[in-house]
């Protein structure tokens, strides 16, 4: 790996890292999932899954313990919050502790990111296949 290369994945690590930080305000019991929106090595948005706006912070129903529909994804958090900001999302990489579901990553193609770098896997990759489709970077990395 060259010079470059090696201080992209630490700066992609680093991010990360930090996505996985951001994780631990939501408030969702099942999975607590992080992103951030990093461009020109400026963080330009942040999210984390949970409740929309105005909701009690409950991600989970009281007696089937399944996510409520209407929980937001971290990275579909962090998608509409830069949009309601200054900033742009074209040409940006998107950090987020989890692979985008289909849902998701539908939001990232449309809101311009062209990298995607996550640690964990979803249960069903047709997100990661839907990015990939588009020509979107996709990166895995381990978190230690």
């Amino acid at each position: 790996m060259g010079y470059e290369a090696e201080k992209q994945r630490q700066l992609d690590m680093r991010y990360l890292r930090m996505a996985r930080i951001w994780a631990e305000n939501s408030y969702c019991v099942r999975r607590q999932v992080g992103a951030l929106i990093v461009k020109e090595k400026m963080i330009i948005s942040d999210g984390y899954n949970g409740t929309p706006s105005g909701f009690e912070n409950v991600c989970e129903d009281e007696i089937t313990g399944q996510t409520k529909p209407y929980v937001l994804h971290a990275e579909a958090n962090a998608i509409t919050k830069v949009a309601k900001s200054s900033n742009s999302s074209e040409g940006a990489t998107l950090y987020v502790t989890a692979s985008p579901c289909i849902e998701c990553a539908k939001l990232i193609i449309q809101s311009g990111i062209r990298r995607v770098v996550y640690a964990d896997s979803y249960h069903s990759t047709d997100g990661i296949d839907l990015l990939k489709r588009v020509g979107i970077e996709i990166v895995q990395l381990e978190l230690d």
